[in-house]
């Protein structure tokens, strides 16, 4: 009796402690198999590119964008290149006035086209290059060339001119319409019984986004740098994307990615997220979202 009760007193302790903990993140494989963040850190370390994808409202996801900048400096120091999806090609002379120390943070913060949650998710980043002399590519299309495809297909962007079209990848545009991730923003494209006119350039503004942010990471990319780039998860998925146009333009260089996804359980990979990265950085579902 004795050896029962106290069998039966160590199970309910146990259990007790593993409900009371409460895990902001675990990180997992392209495969399921449960790592730590060191592991991760040494997984991308030795990669020419490391695509960060976020969710842009997921405070864990942004804390950790900023942890593993911080690792990769220490490791690579002034050999560490930033860049991210939330800073459009054309405002690249801003972002370098400011990180020369040319101009002051309002003016920066003033001219420049910053995303609404840029204060609290994106300007510790950018402070992070600017402090330790790093360079920060504003590696996106300007939005209203990417809205000029969203009406009018790649075909409206020939008209622009030779200045419009330094901030754009170089046209033609290659464009595969059977990968998986613009496949399925196609079938999302229009309501049921009232399909959108411009449904078939929703993907193909995706792919002028993915290439443009393709063509500035390799074409800033120095021989012995690293460079992590920050994005929507959807954009580095499954190495669909911006990787798709990494490898049409330069595919001799080594690419790691991350991703973001949420679980209600953490205690295991779902199925569906499996093979989304090489890291998965697994969320619970409830956590607090900044937006």
């Amino acid at each position: 009796m004795k050896i029962i009760t106290f069998c039966l007193i160590v199970c309910l302790n146990a259990f007790a402690g593993f409900a009371q903990e409460k895990p902001a993140y675990l990180i997992f494989t392209v495969d399921g198999q449960q790592v730590s963040y060191s592991k991760m850190i040494d997984g991308v370390k030795n990669s020419d590119i490391t695509f960060f994808g976020e969710f842009h409202d997921n405070p864990i996801a942004h804390w950790l964008e900023f942890e593993v900048t911080k690792d990769l400096f220490t490791i690579k120091g002034k050999n560490l290149m930033l860049g991210a999806e939330m800073f459009e090609a054309d405002n690249q002379l801003i972002m370098d006035e400011y990180l020369a120390g040319l101009i002051p943070q309002k003016r920066f913060e003033e001219e420049i086209r910053l995303w609404n949650n840029y204060k609290t998710d994106y300007k510790p980043l950018v402070e992070f290059a600017k402090s330790n002399g790093l360079k920060f590519v504003a590696t996106n299309v300007p939005r209203r060339y990417a809205s000029a495809v969203s009406a009018g297909g790649f075909e409206a962007l020939v008209p622009f001119s030779d200045e419009a079209k330094r901030f754009v990848a170089p046209l033609p545009i290659e464009y595969d319409a059977e990968l998986p991730g613009y496949k399925a923003m196609l079938q999302m494209g229009g309501m049921p019984g009232k399909p959108n006119a411009n449904a078939q350039n929703m993907p193909k503004a995706q792919a002028i986004k993915d290439a443009t942010m393709a063509h500035f990471i390799v074409k800033n990319l120095k021989s012995g740098f690293s460079f992590i780039h920050y994005n929507g998860s959807y954009h580095s998925n499954n190495k669909e994307g911006i990787i798709w146009y990494v490898n049409k333009y330069n595919p001799k260089l080594k690419v790691s990615t991350i991703t973001t996804v949420t679980q209600t359980d953490l205690s295991k990979l779902d199925d569906e997220n499996k093979g989304l990265a090489d890291f998965i950085i697994v969320i619970p579902e409830s956590m607090t979202r900044t937006y």
